[in-house]
């Protein structure tokens, strides 16, 4: 195996957003004075995440849902393995960091779709508490999912966040991407901004 590009600008630019919006999100939740910050962030992940739904199926190769997502059976297998000290190369994501994935879509929407209701004061304390609950569950998520960045980088001697930003790993050359799809940057760039608009109307 040799370095190949494996994930594309469009993908590696809205993973680091992502974070960084939910980071700010989260520890603006409790304040009034950073109400409008706390909603900007909250708006701008539901479009990072509008537009990762709409790249799984339309972007290059690593970053679309089928060439990544199994079964749970096939994620309880890999987390087993690694136990055992079976060690199962992906040259994407891996079959359990596929569902954490997965569930940091739904439930960053979730968040979004609950979220909007309580800053327009619709909907009273139960959908708040809804809105917290959905976004705690998404901290632990979040959580999980770097465990899992940790031991994948120390089971598999790679370095997985900055292949994050560099876009490449370790993989056969036949496995790698044609380019970076710098041309979708800026379509990430417009659904973040127009859904962080929208939703703090």
């Amino acid at each position: 195996m040799q370095r190949i590009l494996v994930w594309d600008l469009p993908t590696r630019v809205g993973h680091w957003l992502m974070a960084i919006c939910f980071l700010v999100a989260y520890v603006t939740g409790e304040s009034e004075e950073w109400r409008l910050v706390h909603v900007w962030a909250g708006g701008t992940l539901a479009g990072i995440v509008l537009f990762r739904l709409f790249w799984g199926l339309v972007g290059s190769r690593h970053a679309r849902f089928f060439s990544f997502v199994r079964s749970p059976g096939a994620a309880w297998h890999y987390l087993t393995g690694l136990l055992k000290g079976r060690i199962d190369h992906h040259t994407g994501h891996n079959p359990a960091g596929a569902w954490a994935i997965l569930a940091l879509l739904l439930l960053g929407l979730a968040a979004a779709a609950s979220g909007w209701p309580v800053y327009q004061d619709i909907g009273g304390e139960w959908l708040e508490e809804l809105h917290e609950g959905v976004v705690n569950a998404m901290l632990l998520v979040v959580l999980v999912h770097l465990a899992g960045v940790l031991v994948g980088s120390l089971a598999h001697k790679e370095n997985l966040p900055r292949a994050m930003v560099t876009g490449y790993k370790l993989g056969d050359t036949g496995e790698a991407i044609s380019g970076a799809r710098l041309w979708a940057v800026p379509l990430l760039l417009v659904c973040a901004i127009f859904s962080a608009w929208w939703l703090s109307l």
